[in-house]
């Protein structure tokens, strides 16, 4: 969209300077046509996509005349259709800072997720992932306890575990899960969740700072858990 925006930008511009010759009495219309073109330029400056696309609006709505007033259909056509175009993508925009900030005010349940995951039933003692595996799953306890050794903790009913890995850049486990006890699980795959973050901003808020929170008790854990390692002798 930018793109067509800059090069229908540059060549409204040098139509306006063949219409519009030095020495000639501006009119009215010509000053919508100079308006309209100064507006495109200043969307480039814009520093956020709200403002861009404000600022593109306008400089349809100056074109839009402008091409009426001189029988310009090309620039007329060009910005009947960017118009609408503008605007949908503004209220897009608005909407979702909107959901960003009624998410940012609210605490999300991780039980919104169980509609979309798959069930799954592991034995005491069985291995759920070892640290340096794939991390492609995110798993929810429905019921028992999942430890992870290397740090010392472990997670029980309606908890969620394994998001680490998988929003990490190297996409690897950081820690093993045994199975404490039997335990029953729900997961989902790492596309499926990626699908329903793009739907809902929320739960992408909601997985920053369960991952952010989750790294920084991690981390504690694992300088207590080395300070309570005696040392050989």
């Amino acid at each position: 969209m930018s793109t067509l925006v800059y090069v229908a930008g540059r060549f409204q511009i040098a139509l306006l300077a063949i219409h519009f010759p030095v020495g000639a009495v501006m009119t009215l219309i010509d000053g919508l046509g100079y308006l309209a073109s100064a507006l495109v330029l200043l969307t480039f400056c814009m520093s956020t996509m709200l403002s861009l696309r404000t600022v593109a609006i306008f400089s349809n709505l100056a074109f839009i005349s402008y091409g009426l007033g001189d029988r310009i259909y090309p620039v007329l056509i060009l910005h009947i259709i960017l118009l609408p175009l503008n605007v949908v993508l503004l209220f897009q925009m608005v909407r979702l800072l909107r959901k960003a900030r009624r998410a940012a005010a609210t605490d999300l349940s991780p039980n919104w997720l169980q509609p979309f995951m798959h069930a799954k039933h592991v034995r005491a003692g069985e291995t759920i992932f070892r640290k340096g595996d794939d991390a492609d799953l995110l798993y929810m306890v429905v019921s028992g306890n999942v430890r992870f050794p290397e740090i010392d903790r472990g997670v029980s009913a309606g908890e969620l575990f394994g998001e680490i890995g998988l929003f990490s850049l190297e996409r690897r486990r950081t820690q093993t899960a045994l199975a404490a006890t039997d335990v029953d699980l729900l997961w989902i795959s790492d596309g499926a969740l990626r699908k329903l973050c793009e739907r809902n901003p929320g739960l992408s808020l909601y997985f920053l700072r369960l991952t952010a929170t989750r790294m920084t008790e991690n981390a504690a854990r694992a300088i207590g858990v080395a300070a309570a390692t005696p040392n050989p002798a």
